[in-house]
């Protein structure tokens, strides 16, 4: 494992996923774990309970208790004051509950909190924000995040795709939304005209090669064959998708490429965001909601 020499790491509590799952995470568990891994932490999120902004403090008084230093978060739905607290008693902040909730109503709220947080003569920060949740480019464009997480570039890659950035004058845009290719081999975009690399125009096609030759990936090839489920793989053989009765289908990598690796696509997507977190402006920089252009939602 990486030190934090290597790696800055931000423990999320992950109370959001444990939510929507009814799952309860034990607050001493939690706190004993950061403790036990605190050397390759940069930094950890309070263990927050969505929809209680009490308990989501006292679990934060409590973690500071027994010697910690946790990210306080604040909830859409929650009184403003949470918010207007934590950022006079803290310098870095999170925002949360933003999954799931509908454009015009997130950006409402996350225009509000950044006028709060902004409240300043020339529309800076007053404190370092973290937004979880928030890999929207049209809401990482909109308001000066410190941080931001999310899974959505994993979910991209694991179902097939790739992120690639519009051009604009002969350069990589990425003040714009991205184009998402599907490029798998087994995604069932193969069948449907322009939702696939292979289904693409040749015009689309060039585009998403040149930007895969200037990352350094290659497409790949695959060829497809069926054995009986018991048949045992071989160097370069992996199955794809279910048995039918007593057959399945093998996947033989001719030429490993992201086509059917999705740890190259994982990686490809990262180095995407990498890129555009050098394309926005250097942090701080103001907010204005009425900003035209690219940061209009």
């Amino acid at each position: 494992m990486k030190n934090k020499k290597e790696v800055d790491l931000f423990l999320d509590s992950g109370a959001f996923s444990a939510w929507t799952k009814g799952i309860t995470i034990d607050l001493q568990e939690y706190i004993d774990f950061i403790k036990k891994n605190e050397q390759y932490l940069e930094h950890y999120a309070v263990l927050d309970v969505i929809g209680d902004a009490e308990a989501t403090y006292k679990n934060q008084k409590e973690m500071e208790r027994q010697g910690l230093k946790p990210i306080p978060c604040f909830h859409y739905g929650e009184d403003f004051q949470w918010l207007k607290y934590y950022m006079d008693k803290y310098d870095y902040v999170a925002l949360g509950g933003l999954v799931g909730k509908p454009k015009v109503e997130l950006t409402e709220h996350l225009d509000k909190a950044w006028r709060i947080i902004c409240d300043t003569p020339k529309n800076l920060p007053k404190t370092k924000i973290h937004g979880f949740g928030i890999t929207s480019i049209q809401f990482l464009l909109r308001y000066p995040w410190y941080s931001v997480d999310s899974t959505s570039w994993v979910l991209v890659g694991r179902t097939g795709g790739i992120y690639v950035p519009k051009m604009k004058n002969g350069d990589w845009d990425y003040l714009q939304k991205p184009i998402v290719v599907s490029i798998s081999n087994k995604s069932p975009d193969k069948k449907c005209l322009n939702k696939h690399y292979e289904t693409m125009s040749q015009k689309d096609k060039d585009l998403v090669d040149k930007y895969l030759q200037e990352k350094g990936y290659k497409v790949g090839l695959s060829e497809f064959k069926t054995q009986n489920k018991d048949y045992v793989l071989r160097e370069n053989e992996k199955w794809s998708g279910k048995a039918e009765g007593n057959n399945r289908l093998v996947e033989i990598i001719v030429e490993k490429g992201i086509s059917n690796d999705y740890i190259l696509r994982d990686e490809l997507n990262i180095t995407y965001y990498l890129d555009l977190q050098n394309s926005l402006p250097k942090w701080p920089w103001a907010f204005k909601s009425t900003r035209k252009g690219f940061f209009n939602i």
